[in-house]
């Protein structure tokens, strides 16, 4: 009898099983009313911020285009201002060009990519891969947040002054340009690398490790393969941040009329020098008689001539934009549904 008992104990009937009433936990018409409400709100917000967002960009490009796009012609980027004397015409029939401002802005540019890009990547790997977060890697991670805050200014005026002590006072040439730009743009490829590299699964570098592949190979052939893509973007954001610099390149490369196609060897001009130093200038001045000439005086060339130039420079960082996307789609990873 007391075995029965015991055993009934211990094994109760499912039957006995709590229910538990899931309608309870039900949001009410009222919840679900007010969380619609609040999503609407936030959704509305966001559009709202991103239109905000958009009026000086479109507002700044529609300027650039209304104002540069008149005197933008094969005229104007085929030619320099040598012989250019207010706002005359010249004998080819136009008012002067960018065509040395342009030369002078890819060449100190590319001096600088190949300046910055490797001590920025190189050093990107040795704080991801070999530092293993010790006191040298904080001690150049402090050093590169200092360099990312430097004011463009101080990079020139440093160039200028390292140059003149190994070449001699008043040293001036693109390639101190060069130099003073991959001051501003190192800081930018290192932080950006570093990032990629660190979002690279471990995974990876395990599994190459245990087929016996070596660390560098693995950092070459793995690593940076997998983050390409990212690592030219950030690549790319240097470029657009030093491309616009006027301030260091006034002192360290200057201003020249005239084509100059040597990087090491006299002063040349760039885009944002240029646009710089037309309108600095004013309006020119031109007599009667050459108003009424064929083709006439304009006092307002300069101003044409900036604009025209700073949309030159638009382009040319959109079509960097364009290259960038296209390498890093080229070398990406391929992956395999």
């Amino acid at each position: 009898m007391s075995d029965t008992v015991s055993s009934n104990h211990a094994a109760p009937s499912h039957d006995t099983a709590p229910s538990i009433d899931f309608d309870k936990f039900k949001p009410t018409r009222s919840f679900i009313a007010a969380r619609k409400r609040k999503d609407m709100a936030m959704r509305l917000l966001i559009i709202l911020a991103f239109f905000i967002a958009l009026i000086p960009l479109v507002s700044l490009l529609w300027t650039t285009i209304s104002a540069g796009v008149a005197r933008l012609n094969l005229n104007f980027l085929t030619y320099n201002m040598s012989g250019v004397v207010g706002g005359n015409p010249t004998p080819s029939g136009g008012y002067g060009g960018i065509l040395h401002a342009i030369i002078g802005t890819l060449l100190i540019t590319l001096g600088a990519m190949v300046i910055s890009i490797p001590i920025g990547l190189m050093c990107a790997v040795y704080l991801v891969e070999y530092s293993n977060n010790g006191k040298l890697a904080k001690a150049i991670a402090l050093l590169v947040d200092v360099m990312s805050g430097i004011p463009s200014i101080v990079a020139g005026l440093f160039a200028f002054s390292l140059f003149a002590l190994l070449g001699g006072p008043g040293t001036v040439n693109g390639f101190v340009g060069s130099v003073a730009l991959s001051l501003l743009m190192i800081p930018t490829v290192v932080k950006t690398s570093e990032e990629m590299l660190k979002i690279v699964p471990s995974d990876l570098r395990e599994a190459s490790y245990a087929l016996g592949v070596t660390k560098q190979r693995t950092i070459t052939k793995i690593v940076l393969r997998t983050a390409l893509p990212g690592i030219v973007s950030g690549v790319i954001l240097a470029i657009a941040r030093v491309i616009g610099e006027t301030a260091p390149l006034l002192i360290a490369s200057g201003f020249i009329p005239s084509t100059n196609l040597n990087l090491f060897s006299g002063r040349m001009t760039t885009l944002p020098v240029y646009v710089y130093n037309e309108y600095s200038q004013g309006l020119a001045t031109c007599s009667a008689t050459a108003l009424q000439s064929n083709p006439p005086c304009l006092p307002g060339i300069r101003m044409e001539r900036a604009w025209a130039a700073a949309l030159v420079l638009i382009l040319i960082v959109l079509v960097l934009n364009l290259v960038g996307r296209l390498v890093a789609k080229v070398f990406a990873v391929k992956t395999q549904d």
